[in-house]
């Protein structure tokens, strides 16, 4: 960046001075304010359209914390779209605006003119309403441009998507923002340790049948299968307390079981690991799910049992086993997979024992019967974007709006939405906002997803709830949550049956991120991110995945 752009870019309390006294001087300023994720021709008509109407020329941005067009948008991190605009030479001064809204900046720069493209001439959001009225009110007046070219960002940006040196400069400019670097993230980790978590919720058992895949059978149209082995993998709240148990946690399980094999050997497996429980005999067997792969490809999901609701006298042995452990815990984690184990009587008794211990709270659904509406009072909610759509029965608004209703029903502070392979998004409640405001009003947070491969999502949801709750018991931020779950995901889901990420492993990978680094002085302004993670040695190998109860059979 040049002297001469980088002083463009400016600070808005510095400004409001500067523009005072050029008005004072007799000068017109004005100002456009916008995303401008891509600077394409009908921004540069619009800017210069607006460049004619007075001497000055304020761009104001929309920060990357509170761009509303989707999880993954901005695509250009905030510092380079101000750079853009600032090389521009209509324009004399970028500000980049924090909040959702220019209401805030406009109150402070008190421009004399306000231009804005011509679809909001008749618009009625209520958003633009609230600008208008704050230019009004100091005796401004807004002008719209009259918009003979139009352009879509959206469909610009659809050929820039899988630029790697883009998405590394996205994530360096993520980290910066929110202050994460490797120390920072290394701590992190390193608070995990020794944090006592109760883990309530149903037990899974996880089959892997692999299979040879011979063709369709000679005496009917289906596909035919060769058994060639099977694997033993976590399930359900085994898996998330087998992941706080290799970060170093202390997790304890309740969890209701049966009288049978399989309940003993996960059991078992579970307390290899130095896993303690609290298993409630009250089922006839636990759920199995059997899921056939052939040729790495899953074919068909088996699944055996189903939903056992806990009766009465089960209930009380479990309000009463609640009680106990969350004495001197340090997280609470409900993990509702919809097969009876997470019931109204024991969530309210726990969120309200939690409340007065001062006990963080967590809270993940999944399945059929996963309610995920029922997990009250959370300071940290977890799941897909398919499952949050389909709990609310909104298929079609936007994710914000989506989340924002979903958060006001449970009270919950934060949320965190897996993508899948995109990545994942967080939201959180502003401070103090309560159940009030609109949805717009929640602060978003988009992280990439960071694995180099993503071969199978078994375990990759439980991973991140994890970690991502683990961040937030040891006193980290949403931003710094939402990368540090990213990070572990990209163990777990880069080989079949999935895997856990130990401490040193994560640790590891963390020392090898070049967003986590400083920018380095022997490298001129042009070089690009690439070219210093190209200097990085190679990923360590992820660790194999636990089978529990032996070797694969």
């Amino acid at each position: 960046m040049s002297t001469h752009t980088a002083r463009k870019i400016v600070d808005a309390a510095a400004l409001s001075q500067s523009l005072d006294a050029l008005r004072t001087a007799g000068k017109t300023v004005v100002q456009c304010h916008g995303c401008f994720d891509i600077v394409h021709p009908g921004h540069i008509r619009y800017l210069q359209f607006a460049r004619g109407l007075g001497d000055v020329l304020v761009v104001s941005l929309t920060g990357d914390g509170s761009v509303g067009k989707g999880p993954d948008r901005p695509y250009i991190p905030q510092d380079l779209r101000a750079e853009n605009l600032a090389a521009l030479e209509c324009v004399d001064w970028v500000v980049v605006d924090t909040h959702p809204t220019a209401c805030e900046l406009l109150d402070t720069l008190r421009p004399d003119v306000y231009v804005k493209g011509r679809e909001y001439a008749s618009a009625t959001d209520e958003r633009f309403r609230r600008e208008c009225e704050i230019v009004a009110r100091y005796g401004g007046r807004v002008v719209f441009h009259s918009g003979d070219v139009v352009f879509s960002s959206t469909r610009l940006l659809e050929a820039t998507r899988g630029d790697e040196a883009l998405d590394e400069q996205r994530l360096r400019s993520y980290c910066e923002r929110h202050e994460i670097d490797l120390r920072t993230a290394s701590a992190t980790v390193e608070a995990f340790a020794g944090l006592r978590v109760v883990v309530v919720g149903d037990l899974v058992w996880e089959r892997y049948v692999l299979c040879d895949a011979s063709g369709a059978d000679d005496g009917a149209p289906i596909l035919s299968l060769q058994r060639l082995g099977a694997t033993d993998h976590w399930g359900g709240v085994a898996a998330v307390a087998a992941q706080l148990r290799a970060l170093g946690a202390r997790p304890c399980v309740l969890s209701a079981v049966g009288r049978d094999g399989v309940s003993s050997r996960l059991v078992a497996g579970l307390t290899e690991l130095g896993i303690d429980g609290r298993y409630l005999p009250v089922r006839p067997g636990l759920v199995e799910h059997s899921t056939f792969v052939a040729d790495e490809s899953k074919v068909v999901r088996l699944t055996e049992g189903g939903t056992a609701p806990l009766d009465s006298r089960a209930e009380e042995q479990a309000v009463a086993a609640l009680r106990e452990l969350l004495v001197g815990a340090s997280l609470l984690i409900w993990c509702d997979y919809g097969y009876g184990m997470v019931q109204p009587k024991l969530m309210r008794t726990g969120a309200c024992l939690a409340r007065q211990q001062g006990v963080p709270v967590a809270g993940y659904a999944t399945g059929q019967g996963g309610n995920l509406t029922g997990l009250v009072e959370t300071d940290m909610l977890h799941t897909t974007e398919r499952r949050l759509r389909e709990a609310m029965h909104d298929m079609g608004s936007s994710l914000p709006a989506v989340a924002y209703t979903l958060l006001n029903a449970t009270h919950g502070q934060t949320l965190l939405v897996s993508l899948r392979k995109r990545g994942l998004v967080g939201f959180r409640r502003p401070d103090g906002d309560g159940a009030a405001g609109l949805h717009e009003r929640l602060t978003s947070e988009f992280v990439p997803c960071l694995a180099p491969n993503f071969v199978d999502s078994l375990q990759a949801e439980e991973t991140k709830l994890a970690v991502a709750a683990l961040t937030l018991a040891a006193g980290g931020t949403l931003p710094v949550a939402a990368y540090l779950a990213s990070a572990a995901e990209s163990f777990a889901v880069t080989r079949v049956g999935g895997t856990v990420a130990q401490a040193h492993e994560l640790q590891a990978w963390l020392a090898r991120r070049a967003e986590l680094r400083p920018r380095s002085p022997f490298f001129p302004d042009e070089a690009t991110l690439g070219d210093i993670a190209a200097l990085a040695p190679p990923l360590d190998a992820v660790a194999t995945a636990f089978v529990p109860g032996g070797q694969a059979s």
